[in-house]
């Protein structure tokens, strides 16, 4: 007696069962994302890491250096301030695609997957570059509230100011309503920023012809310090920490690209070419030149304020360099500790007393240096900033690109490829640096 048996039949290939041809991973993502569609004001939401690295970028460092690029060279280094702020989108688009992906934090997985080692330099990189930046937001608050109360001494001002961040790191509560009124004082000034770019009536055709990539004779420091300034990637190693923090998923991604990463970028790129469009009109045609410019900023903004415009300069100058000096020393403390093992949080006694560190050393260099001029000093410090960045952009591209952390978020070529011309970029400038600081 025979039993027919029905044949056996493989179930069909669905995404996830192992033999189809879409991974589950890939699959759970594409779902998640279509069933995240939001609303303009829930995308709006989303803003966050990447505006406060755009913030971050806009300090007094970036405002010296690019006013100087104006008194000096007129519209020949817009160009510079174009191509770092592309370059910035790139290489702070992995960084929030490694903050989505990343277990524990950035480091961690540096640790894990590089070494312990080179997690440990990571951080430490990260941390000297902040001490970079403290020199000029420690420099710029006494200036701007110098100016701002004329006849008063800048460095007692930079104590007063140290103290106060200091203070706010304490008392967390504070915070929020001092960052809110500061982004309204620098908002004010990138408003007067714009408003005075055409009321100050620039050559336009020869701020297109700045776009072109020309090196005006003893233009090098310069440059370097503006490409340290726009292109900081110590501010996009930390995105991934302002990512991780806010608990992004795969399905935001591409909302947090079109909301947040590319405007947050963006926007303090617009900002710094328009400072040196609206610094080229004004200043370069006095003949200002770099030691005296704080003393003619005071005309940046009188097409548009009058007698007035002084006033709204030195009140926009503080805001912008008070406004660094908080987050500059909070990433410092957090990526030293985590690179010591101490946890990545702002909160462990690692990242305090980093912080701490930081204001501490902002504060006895501009004490030290109170005889020198403030902006040759701050030009200094934003060019040193660039002697790190090839490591961490390195370790940017390299974790960018790993397949098992990074699944159907890593790198495509062309992403890549503006990675590597980012790396070489800050690469041979670094070099440069260096050379220079030999010369003498």
């Amino acid at each position: 007696m025979s039993t027919d048996h029905p044949p056996k039949t493989r179930p069909p290939a669905t995404p996830g069962t192992g033999h189809g041809r879409i991974s589950t991973e890939t699959v759970r993502t594409i779902v998640e994302a279509r069933h995240t569609r939001r609303t303009f004001w829930k995308q709006l939401a989303l803003i966050g890491p990447a505006f406060v690295a755009g913030a971050w970028q806009f300090g007094p460092g970036n405002l010296t250096t690019a006013m100087n690029a104006g008194a000096l060279y007129g519209y020949a280094l817009i160009w510079v301030i174009i191509i770092s702020t592309i370059l910035m989108i790139f290489l702070t688009d992995m960084s929030v695609r490694l903050g989505i992906r990343t277990p524990v934090s950035l480091i961690s997985s540096i640790k894990e997957r590089l070494g312990g080692w080179v997690g440990v330099v990571a951080g430490v990189g990260v941390f000297l570059i902040t001490l970079c930046f403290s020199v000029g937001n420690a420099v710029g608050s006494g200036v701007g509230l110098s100016m701002l109360i004329p006849g008063t001494s800048p460095v007692m001002w930079t104590v007063i100011c140290t103290v106060a961040v200091g203070a706010i790191l304490l008392l967390k509560g504070i915070y929020g309503v001092v960052e809110k009124i500061l982004i309204v004082i620098v908002a004010l000034m990138a408003f007067c920023f714009i408003a005075s770019a055409f009321a100050a009536n620039p050559d336009w055709a020869a701020a297109g012809a700045g776009l072109i990539p020309v090196v005006p004779e003893g233009a090098w420091l310069l440059i370097i310090g503006l490409v340290g300034t726009n292109f900081s990637i110590n501010a996009a190693f930390y995105t991934s920490y302002g990512t991780k923090a806010r608990k992004r998923t795969e399905a935001d991604y591409r909302d947090i690209t079109m909301v947040d990463t590319v405007p947050g970028i963006v926007a303090p790129g617009i900002m710094t070419a328009l400072v040196i469009i609206v610094a080229a009109a004004v200043l370069n045609a006095t003949g200002t030149d770099a030691p005296g410019a704080f003393g003619g900023l005071t005309k940046i903004f009188e097409p548009i304020a009058g007698p007035v415009g002084a006033w709204i300069f030195a009140l926009g100058f503080f805001g912008a360099a008070f406004s660094s000096m908080i987050p500059n020393c909070v990433a410092g403390g957090t990526m030293l500790s985590d690179a010591l093992g101490r946890g990545p949080s702002a909160d462990t006694a690692t990242a305090r007393l980093g912080s701490a560190f930081i204001l501490a050393f902002g504060i006895t260099i501009t004490i030290v240096f109170s005889g020198s001029s403030p902006v040759q000093l701050i030009i200094i410090a934003q060019a040193l900033t660039v002697l790190f960045a090839p490591v961490l952009a390195a370790l940017i591209v390299i974790m960018a690109n790993d397949k098992k952390l990074m699944g159907p978020l890593r790198n495509r070529w062309w992403q890549n490829l503006l990675g590597v011309v980012g790396l070489l970029s800050v690469l041979l400038l670094s070099g440069r640096l260096v050379v220079s600081l030999i010369s003498g």
